[in-house]
């Protein structure tokens, strides 16, 4: 049976969920390694969920030290369809204003030490990654904050940088030039991986900051992060607990079938190892 149909990333300042009944954590082991933290397992808005503090419970994991292989094959094995991921954000844009959230539908990788695929090790697989976001996840996260009065803007690129530093001038303004929109330091592995996992994955971006670019504004610094973090994660929370009511019962939409035609590893190739180590990714496509 199942432990969960939802899960929950919650990124900086947000390192529980209120409203979860029912509430058990559960280590979940992994051929990857362990996930950031254990994950607290209950039910929110009538919905089985499954939330993970993405940077652990103290804040004790850089963005360069996630496990993120980890955390998503956990929520895989747990029967997670779809993840809501909340994160903190700087603003490329003099529109997108601290406190504001919104739903970016693109990446760009300025990371470079990070593994972003289960594959490898014996089996080769190539998904699509044109549309990274769930658009399907993305409307029913707007039509929540519809309903809940709650001002949400949608569309944009989310640049991920490998941190833990904040940018460079330079750095900022010239992904300004590029015309993107947000800053962080985490979402794209998340992103692919749950691809992949065959996981509708959606980003809510919490802004916090206008990096170091704007001329009229304070530079970032982790004091200012801190203090809009705070009031951003009480909204977060209520527009999570609103959109898990809603979200779809029944897996539909292409997410769920990334992996098909992407496997190009024959399965007479690989071995049992490796399709015993990425069942819970690929077992319906191999035997």
């Amino acid at each position: 049976m199942n432990q969960a149909e939802i899960g929950i990333i919650g990124g900086s300042g947000l390192y529980d969920m209120p409203g979860l009944e029912e509430k058990r954590e559960l280590k979940v082991g992994t051929p990857f390694g362990e996930p950031s933290d254990a994950y607290v397992i209950g039910t929110l808005a009538g919905r089985k969920v499954a939330f993970l503090a993405r940077h652990g419970r103290g804040h004790r994991l850089m963005p360069t030290e996630l496990n993120f292989r980890a955390n998503i094959f956990g929520f895989k094995k747990l029967g997670v369809q779809w993840i809501l991921s909340a994160s903190a954000v700087g603003s490329l844009r003099e529109d997108h204003k601290p406190m504001d959230f919104v739903l970016p539908d693109q990446f760009l990788d300025r990371t470079r030490q990070r593994v972003s695929t289960f594959f490898g090790n014996g089996v080769v697989a190539h998904i699509a990654f044109a549309d990274p976001v769930c658009s399907s996840l993305g409307d029913v996260v707007e039509k929540a904050a519809e309903r809940i009065g709650f001002p949400i803007k949608r569309g944009g690129t989310y640049v991920c940088m490998e941190g833990p530093a904040f940018s460079t001038r330079a750095e900022s303004n010239l992904y300004r030039s590029w015309g993107m929109d947000l800053i962080g330091m985490t979402n794209l592995q998340e992103a692919k991986l749950a691809r992949e996992a065959e996981i509708c994955y959606v980003t809510i971006a919490m802004v916090t900051d206008y990096d170091c670019w704007h001329e009229g504004e304070e530079d970032v610094s982790v004091e200012m992060l801190i203090g809009y973090l705070q009031k951003n994660s009480e909204k977060a929370k209520k527009l999570i607990a609103e959109t898990s009511g809603s979200v779809p019962r029944e897996p539909g939409c292409a997410c769920h079938r990334a992996l098909e035609g992407a496997i190009i590893t024959d399965p007479d190739a690989m071995s049992e190892e490796a399709k015993r180590r990425l069942q819970p990714i690929i077992g319906k496509y191999v035997r």
